[in-house]
Formats: C-alpha cells, sequence, structure tokens
C-alpha cells in the first residue's frame, strides 16, 4: 500500500494499492505487444498522439497544479508553470523526432552505407516526486515518440500524479503503450530484470541510482541517470551583484528549494563576499512560506516531514562545525513539512553544507580568495549536475563554463534549468546519460548500421 499525505497539514489523502505479480505480469504483457504496432506508426501519426496530451495537460491544468499541491506541496503558480513545460515538451518532439532519427548517410565504398534509429521497446521510468509531471513528460516525450513503450513506477507519495498521467495517455491514444506500476522501491530491481524491459531511466537520489544501475548492468540493459546535485553558482568580483544575489535566490527557492539543479552553494569571492551576503540574506527572509494553495505564497512546504527533519539535520551539523548562520535554520512550530529560507556563511570543508546535496531551501555561502580558488571549490564536489558564473565579463565567464567548471550545464549570469532544446544530465555522482534535445531521443534507440552492396 502507499499512501499520499498532505505536507501542508499531514492530512492522509488516498492510499493505492500495490500491483499484485499477476497484476504486473498482465500490464508488462500488454505494454510490450502494443509497443511493436506503436512503432510502426509514422512520425506524424504519434507526434498527433502528443499533440493531443498537450492539449489534456493544458485543459487539466488547475486540477493537476492542484494536486501536486496537495500530495508534495508545490505551490500553485509553480505547479502551472510545470504543466505548461510538459506540454511544450510533448509539442517539441511532435514536432522535431522525424528529423532527429532521421537516417545518415555515411559513404563508403558501399553503394549505400549509413545508420538508422530503432526503438528498443519497453522503457521503465523510475521517477521522483519533486517535479511529478515534467520528470515523467521530459522521459515520455522522447522515448514514446522514437517508438518506444513506457511503464511508470513513480514515487510512492504522489502517486495521483501517476493515475493522472496515465488518463491523460489512455485518452489521447497511447493507453496500450504507457501505463503505471504501483511498486514499493525494493522491487525495481526484480522489474529491471524481466524480459519485457529493455532499458531503465532513472532520476532521483545517487543512493537510488547506484542500485539501479547496478540492477540494470546485471541485466545488460541501458540505463540513463539523472542524478542528485550540489550546483555550486562562482560570483566573480565584477559580477552585477544585485543580479547574482536575486538569481540564485530564485534558483535556491525552486520547488521550496527541492529542485536537483537549484542553486545550492553560492562560491563568492573574497572582494564582494559580505556584499553578496547581505543581498542573499535580504531576499530569502523576504520570500513567503506557507500553504501552496495560497498564490501569495513563494514556497510550500517540503515534501515530507522526514526530509525536512534531515534538512535541518544538516544545517545544525554545519553550524555546529562553524557555519555562521544568517537566516532561518529552525523549525516551525504547528503540523506540516515547513522549513524557512536559510543561509549560512562561511561554509567550510568538513561541514555538510560543504559536501552534501541540501534537498530544501538552505543557501550555502562559501568564500573563496580569487577566481582560481572560486573554481577549484566548485569542482571540489562530489556532484557535477549544473553550474553557474556570474561576471560582467561575459567572455571570460564563458571561458570558465565551457573549460573548467565539471558539470553537464554550466549557464553564465542565469540560473541553471532544463530546456526541450538542450540536452540536460550530469556527470560524477550527478548520474550520466542526457535527456532532452536531440541526445535525449537517441538515448533509447538502436543506432544500426546498414551497409548494402550490389550482389555478385
Amino acid at each position: 500500500m502507499a499512501t499520499s499525505i498532505n505536507p501542508h497539514d499531514n492530512a492522509t489523502l488516498t492510499s493505492y494499492s500495490t500491483n499484485t505479480p499477476a497484476e504486473l505480469n498482465q500490464i508488462l504483457k500488454r505494454v510490450e505487444l502494443a509497443q511493436g504496432s506503436w512503432a510502426r506508426q509514422t512520425f506524424s501519426q504519434r507526434g498527433d498522439v502528443f499533440v493531443t496530451i498537450a492539449s489534456l495537460l493544458r485543459e487539466r491544468s488547475e486540477r493537476l497544479s492542484m494536486l501536486m499541491a496537495k500530495e508534495m506541496g508545490k505551490p500553485l503558480r509553480e505547479g502551472r508553470a510545470e504543466i505548461e513545460k510538459c506540454a511544450s515538451v510533448c509539442e517539441y518532439y511532435a514536432a522535431n523526432a522525424e528529423s532527429m532519427l532521421a537516417d545518415v548517410a555515411l559513404p563508403t565504398e558501399a553503394q549505400y552505407s549509413g545508420v538508422c534509429y530503432n526503438p528498443l521497446g519497453v522503457v521503465l521510468a523510475v521517477m521522483p516526486w519533486n517535479f511529478p509531471f515534467w520528470q515523467v513528460f521530459r522521459f515520455a516525450a522522447p522515448a514514446l515518440m522514437a517508438g518506444n513503450a513506457g511503464i511508470l513506477k513513480h514515487a510512492s507519495n504522489v502517486n495521483g500524479c501517476a493515475v493522472e498521467i496515465e488518463q491523460i495517455f489512455a485518452e489521447a491514444g497511447a493507453g496500450d503503450v504507457f501505463a503505471k506500476v504501483v511498486i514499493p522501491g525494493s522491487r525495481v530491481a526484480e522489474l529491471i530484470q524481466r524480459k519485457e524491459i529493455q532499458a531503465v531511466t532513472l532520476t532521483g537520489s545517487s543512493t537510488a541510482g547506484k542500485s539501479v544501475a547496478a540492477a540494470a548492468g546485471a541485466a545488460l540493459k541501458k540505463c540513463v541517470l539523472e542524478l542528485g546535485g550540489s550546483d555550486a553558482y562562482v560570483v566573480l568580483h565584477d559580477a552585477d551583484i544585485a543580479h547574482a544575489a536575486n538569481t540564485c535566490v530564485n534558483s535556491r527557492l525552486i520547488n521550496s528549494g527541492q529542485s536537483c539543479i537549484a542553486a545550492k552553494r553560492f562560491i563568492v569571492v573574497e572582494a564582494v563576499y559580505a556584499e553578496f551576503i547581505d543581498q542573499v540574506q535580504q531576499a530569502m527572509e523576504s520570500a513567503t512560506m506557507g500553504d501552496p494553495l495560497d498564490e501569495n505564497n513563494d514556497i510550500g512546504p517540503m515534501a515530507r516531514i522526514d526530509l525536512r527533519d534531515e534538512l535541518h539535520n544538516q544545517v545544525r551539523l554545519s553550524m555546529s562545525g562553524g557555519a555562521r548562520l544568517v537566516a532561518g535554520g529552525f523549525v516551525p512550530e504547528g503540523p506540516g513539512a515547513y522549513y524557512p529560507p536559510t543561509v549560512l556563511a562561511d561554509v567550510k570543508p568538513g561541514m555538510p553544507a560543504y559536501h552534501e546535496e541540501l534537498f530544501g531551501p538552505v543557501a550555502a555561502i562559501i568564500q573563496a580568495k580569487d577566481e582560481a580558488d572560486a573554481i577549484r571549490i566548485a569542482n571540489d564536489s562530489d556532484f557535477g549536475l549544473g553550474a553557474a558564473v556570474f561576471s560582467r565579463d561575459i567572455h571570460r565567464a564563458r571561458s570558465i563554463a565551457e573549460q573548467h567548471l565539471q558539470a553537464g550545464a554550466c549557464f553564465v549570469n542565469e540560473f541553471v534549468r532544463s530546456d526541450p532544446r538542450l540536452p540536460f544530465g550530469g556527470i560524477k555522482n550527478s548520474g550520466y546519460g542526457r535527456e532532452l534535445s536531440f541526445a535525449g531521443i537517441r538515448e533509447f534507440v538502436n543506432m544500426k548500421t546498414i551497409y548494402v552492396s550490389e550482389p555478385g
């Protein structure tokens, strides 16, 4: 049994029965059988389905946004933006999948030689709760437009979102090639071993990623992992400090701080350190926290009480190690998984705020001597998902982003975010493989070499 609990007031929402082995077997057989005919459809036919899905998402935006607010605490306006992004990625692949997977001629001595792209089959998606619609459609739009089918194992606290997604696919005409399953995480490895599953994608923690990668490796199945992050935002001496501080805070508070690619470590050169802290403090303390259904609130609760308590423990341990509390840093009275926007300054090696991912509204500010030291600190991490550089010298900043920062996505004077037009993914403990753009749709296909000669 999986239960959804409202993190605003701890009220139980709905419980969902775990699939029995017989039910699971039936779902997998049905989706595997349907995938073949789905793959034989034209790109235009599959694209029509995804255009319909985009329309259904927009029609239901308010209801789906309210569901996210209730199941995992996302503020309503962020929920609406998430649904729109899902609709956009569906339309993007409906329009571009065919050209991205077009045959490529590679001249040799043959009459014809080149590559074509064939779908792998059924792809298992193990998805998290923090972006319960976007993470699913980020995988599903490219994978299914390529001709694959999808099985969704969603996080146990957002199965209501999984139900809605499955229903949308069914109404759009793709119900046979997309289905949710309700199983505990402990059964994912068993599911990966099933012959019906040809590949797996996971968005989640590094711990979960290692487990899924091990299971996929044991079964010799393709795997894409988008894992945790501790994104470094480097603020140089010539940065526009007001812009840098506001951008860092906006990124840090997205989804109440629960985003893999949120700004987490603010690495600031000594010359502007004090000024940056003052501006970050003001911006963080001005953010309003409360019921995610109230349009006036900037952040809602964290998704679960245990996650809030874990974050608070990381803050306390960092303070015990010498970090200076500038704002927040306490557990509010009353129900719900709330945690205030928090700022820790003078963060140093050995503290959780320096080494670990803080998955909540906590900014860790680290002082660097100069540009070279800031780059060193930024790369002194087990993670490598995103990074950013702030400087008025955009040519120098671009050089740092391109040549020096160890991350899958590096932005200059902006916060890191995913975009259907750009590849997305990480390195080191942030995972491997890419989603979105041309790279994402080519992850779950067989790049097949074709060589044709005249007979005789």
